[in-house]
């Protein structure tokens, strides 16, 4: 149980320290010199792109990232770049799914969402200009030397964000409040609309750090596995959590009879999945030593999270 204790601990302040390098990367990109192209940026635009990404998250991604990269001896910095481009990912996605189209969701992350502080247009516009400056990062020389990777990097984030991922994933989602979605549909669209960009991260990380087929093929099968362990935590946690706990409302998933496992299959059984899919993830590192570790802890904080 110390060991245990210990490892969660160390999880812990590894979440903390991502956290604290990416919101200072971040706050970079979406500086005075940051998001402008041929023309300035609109100060309303900026100000609604750094409320949708500057506010507080654990920045989960990015950490699985710096960890994958991490078992091929890259140091945190030199995953800076890609590690960003999923969190602008990934903030853009939250800023649309609150919409009242969407989610509607007026708090996030414990603040109002964007649509809310600014206004829906804003709030559209704020997230189309973070997918995009996502790419840039990518595509930028100091992301990495080799151009060869940073389109391999490209084509893995656009596949985890684009129609057969995440945003595919959303529709899937839309779809199923309307319809009573079977289990297997139920994890396909989960495995698109939250795992594909877990997925990516991790794949991401491996790429940067020159795996090879076999040690990629082993990091998707965590990522994957992990993702799983992630959504059903949580739905678990939209169960079970207060508002307070979770910065935004819970019990909106069965309130409007959204397509989750802990619907279809019930609260137990739905544990004994999480604890399952945590095994697989944990397992799918079999290859690595303790290289590995960060991943493993990784995978079991999904499962004891709180929010």
């Amino acid at each position: 149980m110390a060991i245990y204790l210990n490892i969660m601990a160390d999880v812990k302040t590894e979440i903390a320290d991502c956290a604290a390098d990416m919101d200072r990367h971040l706050d970079r990109l979406l500086g005075p010199a940051g998001p402008n192209g041929p023309g300035l940026a609109p100060e309303r635009l900026v100000a609604a792109m750094r409320h949708g990404t500057l506010n507080g998250g654990k920045r989960l991604r990015p950490l699985l990232v710096r960890q994958s990269a991490a078992i091929f001896g890259l140091s945190p910095n030199a995953t800076l770049c890609a590690s960003a481009a999923v969190e602008l990912v990934h903030c853009y996605s939250l800023i649309h799914d609150d919409l009242p189209a969407m989610d509607d969701d007026d708090t996030r992350r414990g603040k109002p969402s964007v649509h809310v502080a600014f206004d829906q247009a804003t709030a559209i516009l704020a997230g189309d200009a973070l997918l995009t400056l996502a790419f840039h990062v990518l595509a930028k020389s100091d992301c990495h030397d080799d151009a060869g990777i940073r389109t391999a990097l490209v084509l893995e984030l656009a596949a985890g964000a684009g129609a057969g991922g995440m945003a595919g994933g959303q529709m899937r989602d839309l779809e199923g409040e309307n319809k009573s979605l079977a289990e297997p549909d139920i994890t396909t669209m989960q495995a698109m609309k939250t795992g594909a960009l877990i997925r990516a991260s991790v794949r991401m990380g491996a790429l940067l750090g020159g795996a090879t087929a076999e040690e990629l093929s082993a990091l998707t099968a965590y990522g994957e596995a992990a993702g799983r362990a992630f959504q059903i935590a949580d739905d678990i946690l939209d169960e079970t959590a207060t508002p307070q706990r979770m910065g935004k409302a819970t019990g909106k998933d069965a309130a409007r009879k959204k397509p989750t496992l802990v619907a279809r299959i019930g609260m137990d059984t739905a544990k004994r999945r999480l604890g399952e899919n945590v095994h697989n993830a944990i397992s799918a590192l079999t290859l690595f030593s303790t290289g590995a570790d960060g991943l493993r802890a990784t995978a079991r904080y999904f499962a004891t999270r709180e929010f």
